[in-house]
């Protein structure tokens, strides 16, 4: 099929590598066409009533376009995004650097294999101090007021002091600040940077609601379409929305082609045949996968057989980032009162306890097993009613005996209590959702799950088994912050049936050495093909350990000085693995030029 347009680079999908990789093509003055299968999500457009939620999720044919996409895998569920932004629209704010010791080599895998790492700390810092300027990130602001006395975060010090671990405030993507130097106050207006806003909507600073998760209303959030992405159209970037890509292949003579469906506004919810949508197509010089963890690879796995020579790897490396849930619940003070957790008060994360790796520094040489972060996971308010429903036994008990009280003060004629105290003793103490708090772990899981796809559908080789003690390492931190807090822990459920939920699947089309070991190179260049680039979390070798965004982001950024010193060529013949693949050096360029927010 003949290409109906041309473009310098093509991007598919615009999460944090492809956000990123629009900005820094666009910013060198080449043409940019980003293709995003989701909408636009400006502030005050999130989906928040039951029926909105209902429609929130991304399933074309059964005509719903939301932001939410849920992939079922045995073993594991993962939760990603669609909309312009990517996962950034539903993630946490949390801009963790990987830890130095954790970008292991040669480390070996039960089953088979090892997990390296090809590029290290030291390489990516220049980029994660590039990111984390232009995401404009800040620690949560736990020194000024209101900020600092937001009970979960009180309590996570708490915990973590008692049990003498690590305690932090990362790095957030929120504005809690109108500008770099004002102080934080809720509800201000934020000031733009210079490239503006794409959606052209006022953003205000964070109120504290909670609802990071489901699309930030407020757009507090520092989100990749109020940065990168606004950065990237002010510089010329061509974004395009509800562009789903269905096929990429290698073009004779060098460059790629990109075939792609374009999703009208769907009626409410009205189902329609997706496979009969009209195929467009896109060529290019440099195309640039970004995708996501899942697209990515399903992309490239669908279409394998156009790509001769690529890599066996492609498929392997597979994980959830060690994501794993927990709750604490009903806590108490060391007197037996109630404590006060108030998830839903502040960002979903503020807080991060660390527990340490067994590749760490020497003087924790006595540490045994894969590190991991256990972090503060609020909801929106509206979770705290939810949760208090289920108590409707205790509510109809207290509403009759409220009855009984007015009828006998009515008969009698004798003064009775205001209705103000009445509906709150029919309230109660609300010590459940008060006293309740989500915990949400992460960190170094065991890669060795593989993506297949069978029947035009991605399934995934993956169980719970071979990362059981690290997961069982995390249930036994949890259990002990929940004790720290006079709580009770509560594990997932889904852990009786060895099942979990991530929301940060990483690999599928790991980096490595060489093409035996890996799908791209540590410049993130896919062997054998050369102007092919994977930008996304497809592209880690391994667990990031902490949430992975910044990580990809910064990856994206590497990929980008490399591609951007070098012109396109043409594909040569795949490359043999070099015979000492360990002692291969590892480089690392850093360009003189300011990203935007700097």
């Amino acid at each position: 099929m003949a290409a109906d347009e041309h473009a310098a680079v093509v991007v598919v999908g615009s999460g944090f590598g492809g956000s990123v990789a629009a900005y820094r093509f666009a910013e060198a003055g080449r043409q940019v066409v980003v293709l995003e299968r989701g909408r636009t999500y400006p502030p005050g457009s999130f989906p928040r009533t039951p029926a909105e939620m209902a429609r929130a999720v991304w399933d074309p044919s059964g005509g719903l376009h939301g932001m939410l996409d849920v992939w079922s895998f045995r073993g594991i569920d993962a939760i990603v995004a669609s909309g312009l932004g990517g996962g950034s629209l539903i993630y946490a704010n949390v801009l963790l650097r990987k830890d130095e010791r954790w970008f292991v080599r040669d480390q070996p895998i039960p089953g088979g294999g090892y997990e390296d790492w090809p590029v290290t700390r030291a390489d990516l810092d220049p980029h994660y101090d590039r990111v984390e300027r232009t995401m404009m990130a800040r620690p949560y602001p736990f020194a000024h007021p209101p900020y600092d006395s937001t009970p979960k975060t009180v309590a996570m010090a708490s915990a973590a002091a008692d049990l003498k671990l690590e305690w932090q405030l990362p790095p957030l993507a929120v504005s809690f600040a109108p500008s770099a130097d004002e102080l934080p106050a809720p509800g201000r207006v934020i000031r733009e940077p210079s490239y503006g806003n794409l959606h052209g909507v006022p953003r205000v600073t964070c109120r504290l609601c909670g609802e990071c998760n489901i699309g930030c209303s407020e757009g507090a959030k520092n989100s990749l379409d109020h940065t990168y992405l606004s950065a990237a159209q002010h510089k010329g970037a061509d974004l395009r929305v509800r562009h789903e890509v269905r096929g990429v292949a290698p073009r004779h003579g060098g460059g790629y082609e990109v075939r792609y469906v374009i999703h009208e506004d769907p009626g409410l919810g009205e189902p329609r045949d997706t496979a009969r949508l009209p195929e467009r197509v896109i060529s290019c010089d440099r195309l640039i996968m970004a995708a996501g963890t899942l697209g990515t690879t399903w992309l490239l796995l669908r279409n394998r057989e156009r790509f001769g020579g690529l890599s066996r790897a492609l498929g392997s490396r597979f994980s959830g980032n060690g994501d794993m849930l927990g709750f604490v619940s009903r806590a108490r003070t060391p007197d037996g009162s109630h404590r006060p957790l108030r998830g839903s008060q502040g960002p979903v994360i503020t807080s991060a306890i660390r527990v340490p790796d067994e590749v760490d520094a020497p003087s924790r040489r006595g540490t045994s097993g894969r590190g991991y972060y256990v972090q503060d996971a609020g909801y929106p308010a509206f979770a705290d009613w939810l949760t208090e429903s289920s108590q409707w036994p205790g509510y109809l008990r207290r509403a009759v005996m409220i009855a009984v009280a007015r009828a006998r003060a009515r008969f009698s004629r004798t003064p009775g209590r205001t209705l103000g105290a009445e509906l709150g003793a029919f309230l109660g103490g609300n010590e459940l959702s008060d006293g309740s708090l989500p915990l949400l772990g992460m960190g170094r899981d065991i890669p060795d799950g593989v993506l297949r796809v069978e029947r035009d559908r991605l399934t995934a080789d993956w169980i719970t088994g071979t990362s059981e003690g690290f997961f069982a390492s995390v249930e036994s931190t949890m259990r002990d912050v929940a004790d720290a807090l006079g709580g009770t822990f509560r594990p997932n459920p889904l852990r009786l049936v060895q099942e979990l939920i991530t929301v940060h699947p990483v690999g599928g089309a790991p980096m490595g050495r060489h093409v035996e070991e890996g799908v791209v190179d540590s410049r993130g260049e896919v062997f054998g093909f050369p102007g092919l680039y994977i930008a996304d979390g497809a592209a880690l070798p391994g667990a990031v350990g902490p949430n992975p965004a910044l990580t990809i982001a910064a990856l994206a950024d590497r990929m980008c000085d490399f591609a951007l010193s070098a012109a396109p060529r043409s594909r040569p013949a795949a490359p043999h693995p070099p015979k000492t693949p360990a002692d291969e050096p590892t480089t690392s360029v850093s360009l003189s030029e300011e990203m935007p927010g700097s």
